[in-house]
C-alpha cells in the first residue's frame, strides 16, 4: 500500500498554479479547432488588462481563503526554434525576416499561450502515485506548432517551481511523436473521496493512436490515448485506478478542443455536458467510479444547455472547488462572466444551485475576457496540484501568492505592459526590447537569477 494512503485528509489541499500573463498577449488565430481563437485573430488585444484580469482572479481565491501560486510567462520571442530552421543573423534580424516573409511564423515566436497553465503538466498527486512523489508530465502539445514550442520551458520552470527531489518528480514531455500527443491536465480529471485519499486518475482522449477509430471530421482530435497511457505509466498510477475515456467526436467538432471545455472535476463531482463522452465507454467509467467511492455525476442535458451555448460561454471550464477547508459538500464554481449573459447557461445555473441535492453551493463570476477572447476560460488559466502540508513547505517559495506579492506584480504589469497591441506591432524593435525587459523586471522582483534563457546570454 502507498505509504501516504493514510495521511490527515484534513492536511491535503488542492492548490492552483495560475499562469501569469506575458507582456506578448496578441491574437493570432494560431490554434486550429479552437472557435474563439479564430474568431478574434487579428484583432487588438490588450496585454495589461489580460494580466491583470488573471491576477484579480487570483487575488479573489487567495482572499476567500484558497492557496494560491503561479507560473512565470516564457521567454518570447522565442527564436531558437526559428534558428534550427536556418534563420540568421540578431534577434531583431530574423524578426525582420519573419515579418517580411511570413508573419504567421513571427506571431508564432510571439504567442502567449503558455498563460494557459490547464496544457502546463499532468500530476499525479503521491497519494495516487507509485512512490509516494507528485508527479509532473510537461504536455508536449505537438498539434498546434506555436504551443509545441512551450515543452522545454515549461519542464525548466516546474522543475524551478517543485525543486525539492524529496517530493516531487518533474519528468520529461513524453516523445514529440503524433502517436503521443499531449496535451496535458485540460483532458485529465481527478475524483476522489477526500484530497488526502487515493483518487481515480480520468483521462480523455479524442484518438487512440495507432487505430484512429471514430474521428471527429472537422478539427483534429488532440490528445491520444497511447499519451494517456504513458503518463499514467511512467507515474505509477496502479491500473485499478486509471480509467480511459474516449471525448465525443461531436464536442470535438463544436470546438472542445480540450475536454475541460465540456467538463470539469473535482472530489467526487464530475460536472460534464451530455454530449462531452463516448456515450458506450462512459457508461462503464461512471459503474467503475461509482464502485469507488460515492461518485457524484452532474450531467447538463445538450436541450437545457445546447453544446454550443456551453463552448461559446466556457461553462464547463469554470473552476470547481471544494471549500477552502476541503469540505466537497460546499463547493463553489469560479464561472467566467460569460455564462451571466448566455441566457441558457444563466437560466441552468439559476436552478443548478437551488437543487440542494449536489454540493456546488456558489457561484461567482469573473472577467476574464482577454483570455476567453483567446479560447481560455479560468480553468484555463489554472495549473491543480494537490499538496500536503510538508509539500507545500517544499514549493519555492518564489511562486506562492500572498497579498503583497499580488499587489507587486500589479505594479509589474502597469509598468511593463502594453495596453494596446496589434499583429504588426510584433516587428516594432522597441516592442521586443520592451518585452525582454519586463521579463527581466520580473526576475528581479522574484529574486530569480538568470531564469530565462535571453539572461544567460545578453547584458539587457
Amino acid at each position: 500500500m502507498n505509504t501516504v494512503d493514510n495521511m490527515n485528509t484534513q492536511d491535503v489541499r488542492e492548490v492552483n498554479f495560475d499562469g501569469l500573463i506575458g507582456p506578448t498577449h496578441n491574437y493570432s488565430g494560431l490554434s486550429f479547432g479552437n472557435l474563439a481563437s479564430a474568431r478574434n485573430a487579428q484583432l487588438c488585444s490588450n496585454p495589461q488588462a489580460a494580466a491583470l484580469q488573471g491576477l484579480a482572479k487570483m487575488r479573489r481565491l487567495l482572499t476567500q481563503g484558497y492557496t494560491q501560486g503561479f507560473m512565470p510567462p516564457q521567454q518570447r520571442p522565442q527564436l531558437e526554434t526559428m534558428r534550427q530552421l536556418g534563420f540568421t543573423g540578431s534577434d531583431q534580424q530574423i524578426i525582420n525576416q519573419l515579418y517580411k516573409r511570413n508573419p504567421r511564423l513571427l506571431s508564432m515566436v510571439y504567442s502567449a499561450s503558455p498563460m494557459w497553465a490547464a496544457n502546463a503538466a499532468t500530476v499525479t498527486p503521491s497519494t495516487d502515485s507509485g512512490d509516494g512523489l507528485v508527479h509532473f508530465t510537461p504536455a508536449n502539445l505537438l498539434t498546434t506548432p506555436h504551443r509545441a514550442m512551450e515543452a522545454q520551458a515549461t519542464t525548466h520552470s516546474l522543475r524551478t517551481i517543485f525543486n525539492n527531489a524529496k517530493h516531487f518528480k518533474v519528468h520529461a514531455p513524453l516523445p514529440s511523436n503524433n502517436l503521443f500527443a499531449d496535451e496535458g491536465a485540460a483532458n485529465h480529471s481527478r475524483l476522489c473521496q477526500h484530497y488526502g485519499k487515493r483518487g481515480i486518475a480520468m483521462f480523455a482522449y479524442g484518438r487512440d493512436g495507432i487505430d484512429s477509430g471514430d474521428q471527429p471530421s472537422r478539427f483534429p482530435a488532440r490528445q491520444t490515448r497511447l499519451a494517456s497511457e504513458a503518463v499514467a505509466r511512467s507515474h505509477g498510477v496502479n491500473d485499478d485506478y486509471a480509467l480511459f475515456c474516449r471525448q465525443h467526436p461531436v464536442a470535438i467538432d463544436t470546438g472542445a478542443f480540450h475536454n475541460d471545455v465540456v467538463a470539469v472535476a473535482n472530489g467526487p463531482v464530475l460536472f460534464f455536458h451530455q454530449l462531452a463522452f463516448a456515450t458506450d465507454d462512459f457508461a462503464t467509467i461512471k459503474q467503475q467510479l461509482a464502485e469507488q467511492f460515492a461518485f457524484m455525476p452532474l450531467s447538463v442535458n445538450h436541450k437545457d444547455v445546447p453544446l454550443e451555448d456551453a463552448i461559446k460561454s466556457y461553462l464547463f471550464n469554470s473552476q470547481l472547488l471544494a471549500a477552502p477547508n476541503g469540505d466537497m459538500t460546499k463547493m463553489h464554481l469560479i464561472a467566467p462572466s460569460e455564462c451571466a449573459e448566455n441566457t441558457a447557461v444563466s437560466r441552468y445555473l439559476n436552478t443548478l444551485v437551488q437543487d440542494e441535492k449536489q454540493p456546488i453551493r456558489t457561484i461567482e463570476f469573473v472577467d476574464v475576457r482577454e483570455s476567453m477572447s483567446n479560447g481560455g476560460g479560468p480553468a484555463c488559466l489554472r495549473l491543480r496540484v494537490v499538496l500536503n502540508e510538508q509539500q507545500r513547505a517544499a514549493v519555492n517559495p518564489a511562486f506562492m501568492l500572498t497579498d503583497a506579492k499580488i499587489t507587486a506584480l500589479e505594479q509589474w504589469v502597469k509598468k511593463h505592459y502594453r495596453d494596446k497591441l496589434l499583429p504588426d506591432d510584433l516587428a516594432d524593435p522597441s516592442f521586443y526590447t520592451e518585452s525582454l525587459e519586463a521579463l527581466n523586471a520580473l526576475t528581479d522582483l522574484l529574486q530569480l537569477e538568470s531564469f530565462y534563457p535571453f539572461q544567460q546570454t545578453s547584458t539587457l
